[in-house]
């Protein structure tokens, strides 16, 4: 892969970052540095890269934590792995069970919206079936973070602020004071700087360590959930932890331009992503700067999200195949709609047959695209008392439509916003990418993918790259280095084109790509506060 090495006119002054020996690149530079030490104490990219997850639960937990879900994406010894470490709803937990408590959405915050957490079993399954190291060396960075304290970096700081004063106004009722006493203890948001510490997260991680994850899903630490969810009427119970295990799954792909961009099969949405690169395919671009650029990616990503938001669902409860939905014939049917003017997307028929990313490298050839998240930032504000587990709120993505494939059912996976991407090319790896960030996540492997290989921008510049989100209907979010005059252009063929000054929704990516001579080159997201460290 050849790239432009010159500056990106919106750059953030960052330069793509060039090693051999390993990298890690995530959004937190304590996160990413703990890593890289273990690439150095001899631990491959896998053990990197779970040493890496831990270490952001406690560094950014204003993203992810303990109590969430991950996937991963493995490339080793020539064969790329897929990971689904995402949870189900509780057996307890059903429509007629909400029907009868008048329930006509499923709420953001409190019990309602935690399914399984699936993060501490995706760390043990990657770091049994692939790592090097004990567990228990690969989790020290993080248990030594959360006992002895780190100070907090910037875009952490705002976003800790925020979930406290969204919190103090949202959570309501006596089980969310342990998210107040954990994460405020002084009544406020940690500062820039300020030394953040938790010990009950120290203690739950070393148990996660030395248990290999059997106490958080048949152990003391199930216990304690079990017992602070019937305390205060939640679903989730010790045997929906028990009957938990992560699938390892095989990971779907189209062929974009000669590269095969891979996903994670459903219930996440990277299939959205493919979608929308099948049939961008279809289409020239000449240059990256132009209206007609930008016009058809963008309804090239509504025509996909709109299949998605439809049809992906767990992969048991789908009415359409992936396959179908993937096919050329049915992307060349939605390629058709496109048009000059902006349109109002529709499902169509195909025939029938708060997240954190981090990417990882080692000198071997092993390749991780990893991603973690409790959504929403801190997630459904319970945490469990004394263990710093933030739970997560994945089921608020479950519909209550009973004709939706998507309907919320007992043991049944929800629709998942977090995805890991990769991209080989004639059979070898070329490198994981992902950006974090809700239902930006396929918007941004979209624009990313095409930065790197329809326009040929290395991996910082590509990231640094001015970004745009479609949020609904004609409605497309700009950021504000977006050039005025092709803003103006799309708002004549018919977008509701917004200026948003706030870049931190935009998502936030990391990058590592390695060439045929095996140098690794990567670029972390200059809308937080990541890094890719290198060796």
């Amino acid at each position: 892969m050849k790239f432009d090495l010159t500056d990106y006119p919106y750059s953030s002054q960052r330069r793509s970052v060039y090693a051999r020996n390993g990298m890690v690149a995530t959004s937190q530079p304590l996160a990413a540095q703990a890593g890289l030490d273990i690439l150095k104490k001899g631990g491959n990219a896998i053990d990197a890269a779970v040493a890496t997850a831990a270490c952001l639960t406690v560094v950014e937990p204003t993203s992810n934590g303990i109590g969430g879900d991950a996937f991963a994406l493995v490339w080793t010894q020539g064969k790329l792995y897929g990971l689904n470490s995402s949870g189900p709803a509780p057996e307890a937990l059903s429509l007629n069970v909400l029907e009868g408590l008048g329930i006509k959405e499923i709420p953001k915050y409190g019990w309602i919206p935690v399914t399984v957490p699936g993060a501490p079993a995706a760390w043990q399954e990657l770091s049994s079936r692939f790592g090097r190291l004990p567990l228990t060396e690969v989790l020290d960075p993080a248990i030594r973070y959360a006992e002895e304290g780190f100070p907090v970096s910037p875009t952490v700081a705002l976003l800790w602020k925020r979930a406290h004063k969204n919190f103090t106004k949202s959570l309501q009722g006596p089980e969310f004071k342990h998210w107040f006493e954990t994460f405020t203890p002084k009544g406020r948001a940690p500062e820039v700087g300020e030394i953040w510490s938790s010990k009950g997260h120290a203690e739950t991680l070393m148990s996660i360590a030395e248990t290999k994850a059997q106490s958080f899903y048949r152990g003391d630490i199930a216990e304690k959930i079990d017992r602070f969810s019937r305390e205060f009427g939640g679903y989730l119970r010790k045997k929906d932890l028990e009957n938990f295990q992560p699938e390892w799954v095989e990971p779907i792909s189209i062929n974009y331009r000669g590269y095969d961009v891979w996903e994670i099969p459903p219930n996440g949405h990277g299939l959205v992503a493919l979608m929308a690169l099948n049939i961008l395919k279809g289409f020239d671009f000449e240059f990256k700067e132009s209206p007609e650029t930008y016009h058809k990616q963008i309804e090239a990503m509504k025509l996909a999200f709109v299949d998605g938001l439809k049809y992906i669902a767990d992969p048991a409860h789908m009415s359409i195949r992936v396959e179908d939905l993937l096919s050329d014939a049915y992307a060349e049917e939605r390629r058709r709609l496109i048009g000059k003017e902006a349109l109002q997307p529709e499902p169509g028929t195909p025939p029938k047959g708060g997240t954190v990313y981090l990417a990882a490298a080692d000198g071997e050839g092993n390749m991780v695209s990893y991603i973690q998240s409790n959504y929403m930032g801190f997630g459904s504000g319970l945490v469990v008392p004394g263990t710093g587990i933030s739970l997560h709120n994945r089921g608020n993505n479950f519909s209550l439509d009973p004709s939706s494939d998507n309907v919320l059912k007992p043991g049944k996976r929800p629709y998942h916003t977090i995805i890991p991407g990769f991209l080989t090319k004639d059979g070898q790896a070329v490198g994981p990418f992902g950006v974090m960030g809700g239902f930006m996540q396929p918007q941004g492997h979209v624009q990313v993918v095409m930065n790197t290989v329809d326009f040929g921008l290395n991996p910082q510049a590509a990231l640094d790259s001015p970004r745009w989100q479609w949020k609904k209907g004609k409605t497309v979010e700009i950021e504000h280095s977006f050039k005025k005059y092709i803003a103006g252009c799309l708002k004549e063929a018919g977008h509701d084109i917004q200026y948003n000054v706030d870049s931190s929704g935009f998502g936030r990516g990391q990058i590592i790509w390695r060439t045929e001579s095996g140098v690794l080159i990567g670029g972390s997201e200059p809308r937080t506060d990541g890094v890719a460290a290198s060796w």
